[in-house]
């Protein structure tokens, strides 16, 4: 215990030093519903490019309201695991829902994003068996290659040629898995999954995608990165969360149908984890029908992420290869994102901080994310903000 009581005093010591000096901003305590602008529990209003309600969806009225009919007709809790006494028809319709929606055979819900990475790789693949994952995939993703027992091996962001050379020897295992992230929660760019996909076909390896950041984010109507690539490509796996542009709980794996019934009688988190309550099925189930029947909250969401991404360049700052509504604005230092996060709280604008251990010591940055729901009004002020800030 002496080598992590060291670490422990250590981070504390950090955590104390970003305290003192007024620049901790996690752990925000917001005191009203998750729209373009929110209230903390100071009773400051600030316009919020922190949140991952992509759609703006959180306080949509039907959205609340089927959560309240599913309360009043099911309870609070779904009151067991869902292979034996935990299954509504709310989960059985949001499941085969799910797989409509991403062209699928069929669909497995899990309680979160993370979950899902870690208990299906982990149960479908094993010590004989090869993983290459992008080296800024997931940390859900890697834990799950950890705890599968299979030889993995991150390949260089995006990088074909890379990822090629560590397929080189793919024959030497039972079973070869490409993992990667659709759209990069750190970065903001898209998944090269055309040139995968057809590396995948070459070596005859199967391809799961985390949708967490895509779904309701890129492709034309919302539905992903093949839709992003017009179906060009099938990915044989899809991981989705529930609590993202899907305001709710949870996340869910589309694949095909032996697949699906393999993992809901041997995914341990699914057979062991109590099932998602009736009423953020429901939430879920109604987001869904907005995101079909409402197709102009996809596009606004495209414009203003279009038009802050735009903005912040024209005023000299680094977002990298963000084309999506997660915009990383590089500033490198973690004292000097410290110091810019303090500077936009002041001037009302919720924003998040991203340092060590999320990225790398010198890549440190501020991390926007930009809504359905924000009015160019919104993001202008905010630009505005930016432009006045002298590092």
């Amino acid at each position: 215990m002496k080598l992590i009581k060291n670490e422990i005093n250590d981070f504390n010591l950090r955590l104390k030093n970003a305290i003192d000096n007024d620049l901790y901003f996690y752990l925000q305590e917001i005191a009203s519903e998750i729209g373009p602008k929110i209230k903390t529990s100071s009773g400051k209003e600030y316009i919020m490019l922190g949140s991952y309600s992509y759609l703006g969806l959180s306080a949509h009225p039907k959205i609340k309201e089927a959560a309240k009919k599913a309360i009043d007709k099911y309870g609070s809790g779904a009151g067991g695991v869902r292979l034996l006494a935990g299954t509504t028809p709310l989960h059985n319709e949001l499941e085969s829902r799910i797989a409509d929606f991403t062209k699928k055979e069929s669909a497995i819900l899990f309680s979160s994003g993370y979950v899902a990475n870690l208990s299906t790789i982990s149960t479908l693949f094993g010590k004989n068996d090869y993983i290459l994952i992008d080296q800024l995939d997931h940390a859900s993703i890697i834990d799950g290659c950890k705890l599968s027992g299979a030889k993995f091996r991150p390949f260089r962001h995006n990088d074909m040629n890379d990822l090629r050379l560590k397929l080189s020897n793919a024959d030497s295992f039972e079973n070869t898995l490409i993992c990667v992230d659709s759209v990069y929660s750190m970065d903001g760019d898209v998944s090269e999954l055309p040139a995968i996909y057809d590396l995948a076909e070459q070596y005859g390896a199967t391809v799961m995608v985390d949708e967490a950041h895509s779904l309701g984010v890129i492709g034309k109507n919302g539905r992903g990165i093949e839709e992003h690539f017009s179906y060009k490509i099938s990915v044989d796996i899809i991981m989705g969360t529930l609590s993202k542009a899907i305001p709710s709980i949870g996340a869910f794996i589309a694949s095909d149908k032996a697949t699906i019934d393999y993992l809901k009688h041997n995914a341990r988190a699914f057979v062991f984890s109590a099932s998602l309550p009736p009423s953020a099925v429901a939430a879920a189930l109604a987001a869904l029908d907005i995101i079909e029947n409402e197709p102009w909250i996809i596009q606004n969401l495209k414009d203003n992420y279009r038009f802050f991404i735009g903005g912040l360049k024209s005023l000299g700052y680094d977002t990298l290869e963000s084309q999506t509504a997660i915009i990383p604005i590089m500033t490198k230092d973690e004292e000097a994102t410290l110091k810019f996060c303090k500077y936009l709280f002041d001037r009302g604008i919720f924003i998040s901080p991203i340092v060590f251990p999320a990225v790398p010591r010198n890549q440190s940055r501020l991390r926007a994310h930009v809504m359905a729901t924000h009015t160019k009004e919104d993001l202008s002020r905010c630009l505005e903000i930016f432009s006045e800030f002298k590092p």
